[in-house]
């Protein structure tokens, strides 16, 4: 009784879990393939970026696609890799991260190929396999939530560094103009100083002047 209940725990569990892929078709290599799919409620970067992350922790470096006239630019092929919660055998994944659409900028869609001997494999896979595929794009979710804490740390070091240095130019020119202030107080308190010359000047030139007149009258 109780292996029946676990039994049907864990095909319930794997239904829950294996519903969140489904199978599909993308265009690759000229062809429309056989693929998973897989959608995400975080942007298509986080996603790309925990898929990289994971690879590189098994060892492999993919290979993007690129090239303006490349129909299949931004796919990135894993050649001969092993991933042992898939399969023990090497197989080609082949991965693509889309934006879901023009307003789901948070929201992404990983599609997902595997081939076998140069073939595609995905329709070829048994129950097993199909499952632990699935499996796998399911449990990349803490990876990508990882990876997306990540882009919004690195975007806040962005702000946070932005707002510094705008801090930092107000604080400059505060200091700028401070300086400009004593600048223009101590032309101020000289001019003042000229001022009281100049009045002196001015009297004595106007005693001058006035004993000019007074000889002229004389």
């Amino acid at each position: 009784m109780k292996k029946l209940i676990f039994t049907a725990v864990f095909v319930f569990t794997c239904s829950l879990l294996f519903g969140q892929a489904r199978e599909g078709r993308i265009e690759y290599n000229k062809e429309n393939q056989p693929c998973l799919v897989m959608e995400y409620n975080f942007p298509p970067e986080a996603v790309e970026n925990a898929v990289i992350n994971k690879m590189d922790r098994l060892g492999y470096k993919g290979k993007e696609e690129k090239g303006m006239f490349n129909k299949d630019r931004g796919f990135r092929v894993y050649k001969d890799a092993r991933i042992s919660e898939i399969s023990s055998t090497k197989m080609d994944y082949i991965i693509n991260v889309e934006q879901k659409s023009k307003k789901d900028e948070d929201e992404a869609v990983l599609y997902f190929l595997i081939n076998r001997s140069g073939d595609n494999a995905i329709s070829k896979l048994n129950t097993e396999e199909l499952g632990k595929a699935k499996s796998f794009l399911y449990n990349l979710l803490p990876e990508i939530e990882a990876a997306n804490l990540e882009l919004k740390i690195n975007e806040q070091e962005e702000t946070l560094s932005k707002a510094e240095k705008k801090m930092k130019s107000l604080q400059e020119d505060k200091e700028d103009m401070e300086k400009k202030i004593q600048k223009l107080q101590d032309d101020l308190k000289e001019n003042e100083k000229e001022q009281e010359k100049q009045k002196e000047e001015v009297e004595n030139q106007k005693k001058i002047l006035e004993n000019l007149r007074d000889k002229r009258k004389n």
